[in-house]
């Protein structure tokens, strides 16, 4: 995947899920915790770890599930 198709599914401001050629998948919070490099993409988890991916290995990325909201009872 090409450092613009990247850019352009991170765009929706939501959260999503990076795959990669391995099988790994790295959880995104919001766009703002990616770094898209001219070799790498750089992706921050909350507690501070990076994980660094080179772009050739990312073979998907989905929107995170949206949580159903409750209906209310009473």
């Amino acid at each position: 995947m090409n450092r613009d198709l990247i850019r352009h599914h991170l765009a929706s401001g939501e959260g999503a899920i990076i795959r990669t050629s391995d099988g790994q998948q790295y959880a995104v919070a919001h766009p703002e915790f990616v770094l898209i490099g001219k070799h790498n993409v750089v992706v921050e988890h909350p507690n501070g770890y990076l994980d660094i991916i080179a772009p050739l290995h990312i073979v998907s990325i989905r929107p995170t599930p949206q949580k159903k909201a409750r209906k209310s009872s009473g």
